[in-house]
């Protein structure tokens, strides 16, 4: 049995069977049936969960006489996403606002979740950024082919008819090749993070772990932000009308 966070253990305590019953309806089985909810997916629940309370009191606290705190926040991270969206994708980025700015604050509050104590982020593990990176690849590549068209498969193709045989496995090796760059970069430093912070207040419990409590809090800023701008990046490729 793996070790179990105490939010973990309150999900398996009253969630272990409905949740296996539906992992075996669907032909899955658990190693463990008796707790098949996972560190990191406990954790995503409690990311989730946290990120809809914090839309629900945004949207109940909207004013345009005497915005709230929360308001501000809400509205800084919006113009913050936009802005890079307009810079990176152009005209029509307002399209993509939304699902870039939920991709950013779900990665960054998972980055963040590893200084709590008691909690560890779920981007430590690496089936976590996986999935980020999967639904991004599916993501650009449907608005890819809904802004071009069939003639989205010349970006895969290169200039000239004769180079198709040869271009076009090497583009789409490149393009998997996304999916493991963007959850090998996410992964290793998060995990890095994680492991260098219990190290040291294993080791020295005051003072020096202080230092790499801010490291890792830097480095889980940057690490969302370097998503987002990749997303951006990807999905200005994908929609561009010049292939």
């Amino acid at each position: 049995m793996p070790t179990q966070l105490l939010f973990t253990q309150f999900l398996n305590a009253h969630l272990a069977a409905p949740v296996t019953a539906l992992l075996r309806a669907v032909h899955v089985q658990p190693k463990y049936p008796q707790a098949p909810i996972s560190n990191a997916f406990a954790m995503e629940l409690l990311v989730f969960g946290l990120l809809v309370a914090y839309f629900v009191v945004v949207r109940l606290t909207l004013s345009v006489e005497k915005p709230k705190g929360v308001q501000h926040l809400a509205e800084m991270t919006n113009e913050f996403v936009a802005d890079q969206s307009e810079q990176i994708i152009g005209h029509g980025s307002e399209r993509f606002v939304s699902y870039l700015t939920a991709l950013f604050l779900f990665i960054l509050l998972s980055n963040l979740l590893g200084l709590v104590p008691g909690l560890e982020s779920p981007t430590a593990n690496v089936v976590v950024p996986l999935g980020f990176a999967l639904v991004t690849f599916i993501y650009y590549h449907y608005h890819g082919v809904r802004a071009n068209g069939a003639a989205y498969i010349k970006q895969f193709l290169g200039p000239v008819w004769w180079l198709y045989p040869l271009l076009l496995p090497i583009e789409i090796i490149s393009h998997c090749a996304r999916v493991l760059s963007l959850t090998v970069r996410l992964y290793a430093n998060m995990f890095a993070g994680d492991l260098l912070t219990l190290a040291f207040f294993s080791l020295v419990p005051i003072g020096i772990p202080l230092v790499f409590l801010g490291l890792h809090l830097g480095v889980a800023v940057i690490q969302a932000y370097v998503f987002l701008l990749l997303a951006a990046i990807y999905l200005s490729l994908a929609v561009a009308h010049d292939h």
